[in-house]
């Protein structure tokens, strides 16, 4: 079973990737949630290394 989802995944990521090589329409569509994605990811980042540095602060505070 689980050699026919691991073969099943592998033909799937190669019919999308000739789908994407050959189509205009579908590289642009890849290319412009990829940009999405890498937006969301570094406001995500951006969001984590700020909560770290009040945490920071905050201990900094209670040290003194």
């Amino acid at each position: 079973m689980e050699k026919m989802f691991c073969l099943g995944l592998v033909l799937g990521a190669v019919g999308g990737a000739l789908i994407v090589a050959n189509s205009y329409k579908a590289r642009s569509l890849v290319k412009k949630s990829q940009a999405e994605l890498l937006e969301r990811v570094d406001e995500m980042m951006d969001e984590r290394l700020k909560d770290m540095s009040e945490k920071t602060d905050k201990t900094e505070k209670k040290a003194k």
